[in-house]
């Protein structure tokens, strides 16, 4: 095996005994998909934090959106594991396109509950219009004062007949703005009944939407949305009243893992785009990349790459053996994003004055860099949630 400093952003990524043909069968799938559909208009739609709607019917025809969901539901069927997830989440960002995946993927999270536990109704109204790209669905957990602290929630779901009333407020939700339908944590009647999922109709009466002010440079569809006195049918509780924490904290680690996916394709394609500017950069008589100390840093760059996959491939084989990986997840996720931002950081100084002029791909990834260690858990509430899994 090539044991050389990595040339490019796909061998960035170590070798892995567990990816497979069909692994790879799924990569060329999804970037002739970006390659395609995504990048020829990328830049137009980084400048207005949007992107058309008709992309989600695209997507779909393209048998992605229905990724890891079943046949019978609209999904795609067989596949969609752990490894074709980060994969998408890789894909999706190599040309730094968050603004893109954001929306795209958030289904991910907010539609297994629906699926699992889903009256037929919300099946045939929502499960499977959102997997045919002609629905779309957000699903809000921040509020404005506690944060993701689920303690601290303070969105309530009251007894109204045999359905329910819903007061409260979620904030820097992505895809809000352009949600048909909404997953809401909320808490029920009393506290000791604990968190409820809602699925609630983002026309419907009492909700209102407004997009989060200075976000839009990410994505201009993460908004914050209000519920006042809006009226539920009975049906709109998914799951158990009160077990809403077990389903979240499963939907938490997917969304962990995308991430984790998503921060290391963006810092792999920051990492070669320094690598192949130094490499045809001239100073001093020579070329960039043949002074030792820019050497030195990409080589620093590239190993701490490696070595945060290296923890993803092991992360990923406890999963997929059953064990829950809490702690580890949240430990890789702290170290994915740290190792963004770093990459980030240098390859735009590597750059120089030319990050500036006429590299909106490393621009986007320095950007958005920041995302990443705020959304999913910050490293502090993540480490403290390691300490509580490990009894410290």
């Amino acid at each position: 095996m090539e044991a050389s400093l990595p040339p490019d952003f796909d061998s960035l990524r170590p070798p892995c005994a567990r990816l497979t043909t069909a692994h790879e069968a799924w990569r060329e799938r999804v970037r002739a998909f970006v390659d395609r559909h995504i990048a020829p208009h990328l830049d137009d739609w980084n400048r207005a934090g949007t992107f058309p709607d008709a992309l989600y019917g695209e997507t779909a025809r393209a048998g992605l959106l229905g990724l890891g969901f079943a046949e019978d539901v609209g999904g795609s069927g067989p596949g969609g594991g752990l490894y074709d997830r980060i994969t998408m989440a890789e894909e999706m960002h190599r040309l730094g396109s968050g603004v893109v995946y954001a929306d795209l993927a958030t289904h991910w999270i907010a539609l297994p509950p629906v699926v699992r536990a889903g009256s037929e109704r919300l099946q045939r109204e929502v499960v499977r219009p959102v997997l045919a790209g002609e629905h779309r669905v957000a699903f809000a957990v921040t509020e404005p004062e506690g944060g993701s602290d689920l303690s601290r929630l303070r969105t309530v779901a009251s007894r109204e007949g045999e359905g329910w009333r819903l007061n409260g407020a979620k904030t820097l939700i992505s895809g809000v703005m352009r949600a048909d339908s909404i997953l809401v944590a909320a808490r029920t009647d009393t506290a000791e009944r604990g968190v409820s999922l809602f699925l609630v109709d983002a026309h419907g009466p009492g909700v209102s939407r407004e997009p989060v002010e200075g976000l839009a440079w990410y994505n201009a569809s993460i908004g914050t949305v209000r519920f006042e006195d809006a009226v539920l049918p009975a049906d709109a509780l998914i799951g158990d009243e009160g077990g809403g924490f077990r389903a979240l904290a499963e939907q938490f680690n997917i969304e962990r893992l995308s991430g984790v996916g998503a921060a290391l394709g963006l810092a792999r394609s920051a990492v070669a785009q320094a690598l192949a500017f130094t490499r045809e950069r001239e100073t001093f008589g020579q070329r960039l990349v043949d002074h030792q100390v820019v050497r030195h840093r990409l080589v620093e760059l590239a190993g701490r790459i490696r070595s945060a996959y290296s923890y993803l491939d092991a992360c990923v084989e406890w999963l997929e053996a059953g064990d829950t990986a809490v702690a580890d997840l949240a430990l890789l996720k702290i170290e994915a994003s740290a190792v963004l931002e770093h990459c980030a950081r240098e390859a735009l100084h590597l750059l120089g004055g030319s990050a500036y002029q006429g590299a909106p791909r490393l621009e986007r990834i320095f950007r958005e860099s920041r995302i990443f260690a705020l959304g999913g858990g910050t490293p502090e509430v993540l480490r403290d949630l390691v300490a509580r899994q490990w009894k410290f």
